[in-house]
């Protein structure tokens, strides 16, 4: 299971995926590129999964 909030990324935007890892990926990648213009590559967003502290 993951999870990522676009609050955690500097935005103030209450967005959060959450599910199987590959879905959070395309879900918060589609999300961030399509409302704040920024694109962030599949291997980021694992890494931004990956770093978070539970």
């Amino acid at each position: 299971m993951a999870r990522l909030r676009c609050s955690d990324y500097g935005f103030e935007c209450d967005f959060v995926s959450e599910g199987e890892v590959e879905a959070v990926i395309k879900e918060f990648g589609k999300h961030t590129d399509e409302e704040h213009g920024i694109e962030y590559s599949e291997e980021a967003l694992m890494q931004f999964i990956l770093r978070q502290k539970y």
